[in-house]
């Protein structure tokens, strides 16, 4: 990677918008300043470290969330503190244990809820809008 400048990140930065867990990633990488530059072109041409990690993990927590469908507190909630492989998860998701159960229903009442109060407010809002034309 080049040396740091005003456009550059920190390493937990560029893993957490890459979605990659930062200690599972090559010391190199750790130890470096990255370049808006060399982010671009971690997203455009991932090495085989990165689409590796994409690909088995381990992942971070907020991966981990959304690929079980629920929140990261519904993780902590259900004794999920570590980083998870894709394995560990596809056994979660065929066998869902009873927190995962829940939190899945809870997450999915939570997402519902917040669709109805956003389309509500959209009425409310398409409704003003009428009215002003008016």
């Amino acid at each position: 990677m080049t040396s740091a400048n005003s456009q550059s990140m920190k390493p937990a930065t560029v893993a957490k918008k890459l979605g990659i867990y930062l200690p599972a990633t090559p010391q190199e990488f750790q130890d470096s300043v990255i370049t808006r530059a060399d982010f671009a072109e971690l997203q455009a041409n991932p090495p085989e470290w990165l689409a590796e990690l994409r690909r088995n993990g381990p992942h971070p927590r907020p991966v981990v969330a959304q690929k079980l469908n629920v929140s990261i507190s519904g993780l902590a909630r259900g004794g999920v503190e570590e980083a998870l492989t894709t394995a560990e998860i596809t056994s979660l998701l065929q066998a869902p244990p009873a927190w995962l159960v829940a939190e899945r229903s809870t997450h999915a009442a939570v997402r519902a809820e917040a669709q109805r109060v956003k389309d509500e407010a959209a009425k409310k809002d398409a409704k003003k809008a009428r009215a002003k034309a008016e």
